[in-house]
Formats: structure tokens, sequence, C-alpha cells
């Protein structure tokens, strides 16, 4: 199982970035994928998650109605898709995944099993 995180970058207050999150060596179907960010000196916080099987989907209260998390399951990937960005949004951001069924939180850091590199979204004027 290997995630690839991708898409960060800089951008200024009230823009939008779209991060990727590649899946090889599994299939998405049967697996809880869940975004995260960790900021200096905070800890890593669920941003956003998806039940791929049955595309249910989960939001941190600070993101709702900002930030869309979906599939492009062609492509065998999870994307989060952010708009509206604030300066509160910047942290390095994570992708990670748990076989579904396997967890009690789907925003929960310590339920996820599988994590790939991080990706910096800095916003900022």
């Amino acid at each position: 199982v290997q995630l690839q995180a991708s898409g960060g970058g800089l951008v200024q207050p009230g823009g939008s970035l779209r991060l990727s999150c590649a899946a090889s060596g599994f299939t998405l179907d049967y697996y809880a994928i869940g975004w995260f960010r960790q900021a200096p000196g905070k800890e890593r916080e669920g941003v956003a998650s998806i039940i791929v099987s049955f595309g249910s989907t989960y939001y941190a209260d600070s993101v709702k109605g900002r930030f869309t998390i979906y599939t492009n399951n062609a492509k065998n990937t999870v994307l989060l898709q952010m708009n509206n960005l604030k300066s509160e949004d910047t942290a390095v951001y994570y992708c990670a995944a748990v076989p579904d069924g396997d967890y009690n939180n789907a925003l929960s850091a310590y339920d996820y099993d599988y994590w790939g590199q991080g990706t910096l979204v800095t916003v900022s004027s």
C-alpha cells in the first residue's frame, strides 16, 4: 500500500488549491481515505475523509463549506478541493488510508494505518 500526496503550494488568502492522493498497491473501493494536516507546534488533525465504497464524506467543522473530498476512480486517486483558503489552513497536508470498517473515527489520525508523505500548503499574502 502506497500513497503519494501532491498539489501543495503557496496561495493567497481566498484562493484555491487542489490536493491529490494517488494510491498504488490497492484499490480505493475497500478503504477509507483521509486528509490530515499538521501546522508547526500543533497536533495532526483530520480535515476530511471519504468512505469510498459508500461515498460517505466527513469534514472538520473548520473546513465545512470550503473543502470537498472526492475520488477519481479511474486514476485510483482521492482529491481535496480547497476553496476560500485562510491563513489558518497553512500546514503540511497528509493523506492516509485504513481498510473500510477498521476505524472508529474517520477523522482520527490514530485510526489510519497507511500514510503518504506530506505536501506543504502555505496561505499567505
